[in-house]
C-alpha cells in the first residue's frame, strides 16, 4: 500500500463497510428464519433438514415418462439430470407425463418468398401424477422459443435448427423444473 493510501485513510474506511455488510447479512438471515417460522415461508431449494421444503428430494423421486421425438428426449434428459444431478433416482412417488407440440414460424420473409430467419416453437403440456393414489396434483403448459437464421448452405440450416431445438428444449426443461419444484414444495 502506498503512503498516500495510508494517509488518506483508505484502509480504515473499508473496515466499517465490512462490518456493516456482516451485520446486514446476519440481519437478513434472521429475518428469513423469522419469516419461516411466522408465515410458513420456506426456502425452495433448501433440504428439509435445514428448514426448506425438501422439494429437491421429491424431484429426485420423479418418474418421467418417455416423450416421443428428438426434442422430447432432450426435454426428458434435461429434467432427469436436473432432478438427480446424474445420481441414481429415488424410488418414484410421482409420475410426470409430457406431450410436446413442435412448429416453425418463418420470419424476415423476402419478396421472393424465402425466409431469412425462422423461430422454432415447442409447447409442452404436462401432468404431475401422485403414484400412490393416481391423482393429478398439477398440470399446465410450458413454452420454448428459439430463433435461427437461414443461409444458402443446407448443412448450416440443419445445424442451426438443431441448435434452436436444443435451446428451446433447455428452456422448457428449466421452466418445468421450476414449476415442479413449486408444486412439490407445498405441504402434502
Amino acid at each position: 500500500m502506498s503512503s498516500a493510501e495510508v494517509s488518506s485513510g483508505h484502509r480504515s474506511q473499508s473496515r466499517p463497510l465490512r462490518g456493516l455488510m456482516v451485520t446486514l447479512c446476519v440481519a437478513i438471515a434472521g429475518l428469513t428464519a423469522a419469516c419461516s417460522d411466522a408465515t410458513g415461508f420456506r426456502p425452495l431449494h433448501a433440504s428439509s433438514e435445514f428448514g426448506g421444503s425438501g422439494a429437491n428430494e421429491k424431484l429426485a423421486a420423479l418418474d418421467i415418462a418417455p416423450i416421443p421425438g428428438r426434442v422430447g428426449q432432450r426435454i426428458r434428459n434435461e429434467l432427469i439430470f436436473q432432478a438427480t444431478g446424474g445420481a441414481a433416482p429415488l424410488p418414484p412417488e410421482y409420475r410426470l407425463e409430457i406431450a410436446v407440440r413442435e412448429s416453425v414460424t418463418s420470419t424476415l420473409v423476402k419478396i421472393d418468398g424465402n425466409a431469412a430467419g425462422q423461430v422454432y416453437n415447442v409447447d409442452a403440456a404436462y401432468r404431475l401424477i401422485r403414484i400412490s393414489d393416481k391423482s393429478v396434483i398439477a398440470e399446465g403448459r410450458s413454452y420454448g422459443r428459439a430463433g435461427f437464421e437461414r443461409v444458402t448452405s443446407i448443412f448450416a440450416n440443419v445445424r442451426a435448427r438443431e441448435n434452436a431445438e436444443n435451446r428451446a428444449a433447455k428452456t422448457v426443461g428449466d421452466d418445468l423444473r421450476t414449476r415442479l419444484l413449486v408444486h412439490l414444495s407445498r405441504p402434502a
